[in-house]
């Protein structure tokens, strides 16, 4: 909405003081215990974790949007936060305190384990996405995403926006299948060179597509058939200006006109912009 001028934006492009940047890092899924014995060695000094799975237990599949790819990913080749909770907190982390929170919990249990975790009194935060926003631990110092390959950019920034809130050196460590598409090559190696929100924004955008202004699509590719919204920018710009001016200094015909042509244009999307 902001590209195409219906909304302004204020840019805060620098970290806040005294904060460090995120040590992020792919590990391959084989060697989950590499990611472990940094969650245990971070626990052991004071701090907590984050550990992240794609789905919330078994049985369930995951939405792919990815071109080329398969519409649903079984369910049998994804980890789910349930299951795993059982195993860390048994199998792996036995001597730690270990929560779960996902999006199918009751708010009040969903909020009664986000406050033990932030006052402490849980180590590990097993979870999904539902996570990826308004938690702020400033204690927390490793997110763990497993198969990470599984998840949008912008979802993984989200993610490992939720540790390095604190003075303490923080690490975002993605575990990743041997199978991955080239769209997810591209996300992870993003994650890794660069913690800029806007050269991910830009990147996510040019991957994923930004979907229809009047319309129902969040990603695809527009149907501009020359035009292209990042490398256009300063065109769109322009056009934004000269479209207000025409709409300030037109007549009532030359305004009446110009609706019925939008309306006949986007009729599918008139409804879209009066719901609400």
């Amino acid at each position: 909405m902001t590209l195409y001028g219906d909304l302004d934006v204020s840019v805060i492009d620098e970290m806040p003081a005294g904060r460090l940047p995120i040590l992020t890092r792919q590990i391959p899924q084989e060697q989950a215990a590499t990611a472990y014995e940094l969650v245990r060695s971070e626990v052991a000094s004071g701090a907590q974790a984050f550990i992240v799975y794609p789905i919330i237990e078994d049985g369930a599949a995951l939405e792919n949007g990815e071109p080329g790819a398969k519409k649903r990913t079984r369910a049998a080749e994804l980890k789910s936060a349930i299951q795993m909770y059982e195993q860390l907190s048994r199998e792996v982390f036995p001597e730690l305190r270990v929560g779960l929170l996902h999006g199918r919990l009751p708010a009040e249990e969903k909020e009664k384990t986000m406050q033990a975790f932030q006052a402490g009194e849980i180590q590990i935060l097993v979870g999904t996405t539902v996570i990826e926003v308004g938690i702020d631990v400033p204690n927390a110092s490793v997110m763990v995403v497993e198969q990470a390959e599984r998840f949008g950019l912008a979802q993984l920034h989200q993610l490992r926006g939720r540790v390095g809130r604190g003075r303490r050196q923080s690490h975002c460590l993605l575990l990743t299948s041997r199978n991955q598409t080239e769209v997810a090559q591209q996300r992870l190696a993003a994650l890794e060179r660069t913690q800029d929100g806007f050269q991910i924004a830009e990147l996510d955008l040019r991957l994923r597509g930004p979907g229809e202004f009047l319309g129902t699509r969040q990603s695809g590719i527009p149907a501009l058939r020359i035009a292209n919204l990042l490398r256009d920018r300063e065109i769109l710009e322009w056009a934004r200006r000269r479209s207000s001016e025409f709409v300030q200094q037109a007549d009532r015909q030359q305004l009446a006109a110009l609706v019925k042509y939008l309306r006949e244009k986007w009729a599918q999307g008139e409804g879209l912009i009066t719901t609400g």
